[in-house]
């Protein structure tokens, strides 16, 4: 075979695969859209509904809504003024229409011809001669010619790929599923649940006949919406089951309670755990002393304390002869986890390896070799944990922090790191999230996952008091700042960019860092983003920590894990920018010590009505979960969770406010499906998932 004919072959197998039965060019276009199998056509539901079942007479149309006419074309001509366009008229009985269209062929024009019969559908408008519609769709018709029988659905589409070949494909493959019989239910009747067959939905869905509440019949829709929410649960569920089998060490007790690497930090700890602290430990020790692999999520408010519950599962580990790795997002973030932990562990002779990209060689490969030959019980880092060449003699524990930060296939490399040293056993995972997850969240999206809560705060903890302030008032809240320094409090400023922005006029950090420093010349004002180099970031930190510098001007690379007790005062510029969650991460940077706290959010107008609920919600309460329900509520799931959180299909159909009546059944129906043995769980999953459920329960 020719070189020339192999690549043509590797590029035409590089195209992405469409469903089957579409031409190839047609295919790749429709797996931007996801549409990759029969059954992702038949569930790509419309966006909405055209009514083309009926004609509006032109004298009884109504400016600005939709609605189809039939006329006979009067003219067709080429107008120069106020600009080119091809400007048509039709008329019927009632009066007579014209037709805009700024871009067009000259094949249009000769199409367009006087005499002809044309079924015109657009939104309707009132010009300075009459009545108008601005390009509508058109066609040529017969006198008398049939109407449709069905609304006419408008589906989600993709450049290439108009409408009328979209409903084709479509319709195509759902009279192929019915002829091979594939349309029947996959999920057994429900008490109590109102639902449509699934063979009547597909066909309300997509063929809604006129009058039928604009196809939205609320059975069809409750269908697809209770089949969605059952396929990930089975998902989820089975992939939780199907851990339940496989391999893990066994990480009880190995010591005397008294004598064990645990109970000695404890002992040394200045503070006393919460009761929430010591639940969810003990929660994570069973899973622990399990032998197949534990898959838990520990969550809590900024500030719970999960890095000591944390730090306890690692001395279970270590305790057993296993080694345990700590991870998280940001180098930042990262060191502050290795210093806190190292404090903790080092003097009770726990060998501490830190390994990050801003390492030099020489440190990188001691710690690399510290890992591999097992002289370090502990090995915290970044990303760099993911990379090939980290490898550990007996990985027992992964412990992975802000973990919807991660993606899918990060984590599962974490996991088989494992594996290099003891092939026959995964590490178990204990996850951490400072973001609380609404319950309804938890059902669906993290039904895989075991769930420990920390909800309480340790005691001490000083509530910050949130302020709002208008952009007009930057002088009093640098002035604020000021006294703030004068008491010996620390002040954070966090900016939402680095530099300045052609297209967002927003305040800079490095702007803000050089106001900041003249208006208050007589303290240390140090910057910190995420463009420095690393060692440059933490001398920074460094010196904000020891108290060095008084203010620092931040981008949000502060945003989790820095613990600077003294920092009472934390401005945030243009705060209506940021997303709730960020909000309160950043909030939480201050509040951890004995004194009073303040969070001040500078917003500039005008403030749109999503701003305006957020800086409402950050004002009113400081609970972490109630913010994570707002947030929720405001942004939807997929950015609630992150783009990167893993494989579980984002929900297109369900909503988790109104929805929690077919979410607790489609979770109680997965588990008797399973329980059971259910043959048609696979039918289910491959109708809804196809291929993508490889990455489900990771």
């Amino acid at each position: 075979m020719s070189t020339a004919r192999s690549a043509g072959a590797a590029h035409k197998d590089a195209l992405p695969k469409g469903p089957p039965g579409v031409a190839p060019a047609v295919g790749a276009k429709l797996a931007k859209l996801g549409l990759r199998s029969r059954f992702d056509l038949i569930l790509h539901l419309p966006l909405r509904y055209e009514d083309e079942t009926r004609v509006t007479p032109i004298a009884t149309l109504v400016d600005g809504v939709f609605a189809q006419v039939e006329g006979v074309i009067e003219s067709a001509d080429i107008q120069y003024r106020p600009r080119r366009m091809l400007v048509v008229k039709i008329a019927d009985a009632s009066g007579v229409l014209t037709l805009r269209f700024l871009n067009f062929y000259g094949s249009q024009v000769k199409g367009l011809a006087e005499g002809k019969r044309l079924r015109v559908s657009g939104e309707a408008r009132t010009g300075f001669v009459g009545a108008e519609m601005i390009h509508p769709r058109y066609r040529e018709v017969s006198e008398g010619a049939p109407l449709p029988q069905a609304l006419t659905p408008v589906y989600p589409a993709t450049a290439g790929v108009g409408q009328a070949t979209l409903r084709r494909i479509i319709v195509a493959a759902i009279e192929a599923a019915r002829k091979e019989r594939q349309l029947a239910d996959t999920a057994p009747p429900v008490v109590g649940l109102k639902m449509a067959p699934f063979a009547a939905a597909v066909d309300a869905l997509h063929f809604p006949t006129p009058g039928a509440a604009e196809g939205r019949d609320p059975q069809a829709w409750r269908r697809m919406k209770f089949d969605e929410i059952l396929a990930q649960q089975l998902s989820l569920k089975r992939a939780y089951r199907a851990r339940r089998i496989q391999s893990a060490p066994v990480l009880a007790q190995a010591t005397s309670a008294d004598a064990s690497l645990e109970a000695r930090l404890l002992a040394g700890l200045p503070f006393r755990l919460t009761q929430a602290q010591a639940r969810t430990f003990e929660e994570i020790a069973r899973d622990l002393a399990a032998p197949h692999p534990m898959r838990r999520l520990l969550q809590g408010d900024v500030g719970s304390g999960k890095t000591i519950v944390a730090a306890l599962a690692a001395c279970r580990a270590i305790d057993c002869g296993y080694q345990a790795a700590f991870m998280a997002p940001t180098e930042i973030l990262a060191e502050q986890h290795y210093r806190k932990l190292a404090f903790w562990l080092k003097p009770l002779g726990v060998n501490i390896a830190w390994l990050a990209g801003s390492l030099k060689k020489k440190q990188k490969d001691a710690g690399l070799a510290a890992a591999a030959d097992g002289s370090a019980a502990l090995v915290v880092g970044t990303h760099a944990l993911f990379q090939d060449k980290v490898v550990f003699e007996r990985l027992g524990l992964a412990i992975v922090d802000e973990q919807h930060r991660f993606g899918v296939e990060q984590r599962l490399s974490l996991a088989r790191k494992g594996e290099a040293g003891d092939k026959a056993r995964q590490p178990h995972q204990l996850m951490m999230s400072a973001t609380p997850i609404p319950r309804t969240l938890a059902m669906t999206f993290y039904a895989d996952l075991d769930v420990s809560v920390i909800d309480e705060l340790p005691p001490g903890r000083m509530p910050v008091v949130t302020k709002l302030a208008a952009e007009a008032r930057r002088d009093e809240v640098v002035e604020r700042i000021r006294e703030a320094c004068r008491a010996g409090r620390q002040v954070y400023w966090v900016c939402p960019l680095i530099e300045e922005s052609e297209t967002l006029d927003l305040k800079t950090a490095v702007e803000t860092h050089a106001h900041l420093s003249t208006a208050l010349a007589e303290l240390k004002v140090g910057l910190v983003h995420g463009r420095m180099k690393p060692e440059e970031k933490a001398a920074v930190m460094a010196d904000f920590v020891a108290g060095a510098t008084q203010v620092l001007v931040a981008t949000t690379v502060i945003e989790v894990g820095v613990d600077v007790p003294n920092a009472s005062l934390m401005v945030i510029e243009h705060a209506e920018r940021f997303g709730l969650s960020q909000l309160h991460q950043l909030r939480g940077r201050v509040g951890r010590g004995v004194h009073e706290s303040v969070c001040i959010l500078i917003y500039a107008h005008p403030l749109s009505q999503g701003a305006r609920e957020r800086l409402k919600v950050m004002f009113e309460t400081t609970d972490g979960f109630e913010i994570a329900r707002a947030d929720l509520r405001l942004r939807g799931p997929g950015e609630f969770l992150g783009r990167q959180q893993s494989g579980v299909p984002l929900l297109r159909f369900a909503d988790l406010e109104e929805d929690v009546d077919l979410i607790e059944a489609a979770r109680d129906c997965a588990e008797v499906m399973l329980a059971r043995g259910d043959d048609r769980v696979q039918a289910h999953l491959e109708r809804w998932l196809g291929s993508r459920e490889a990455y489900l329960g990771v």
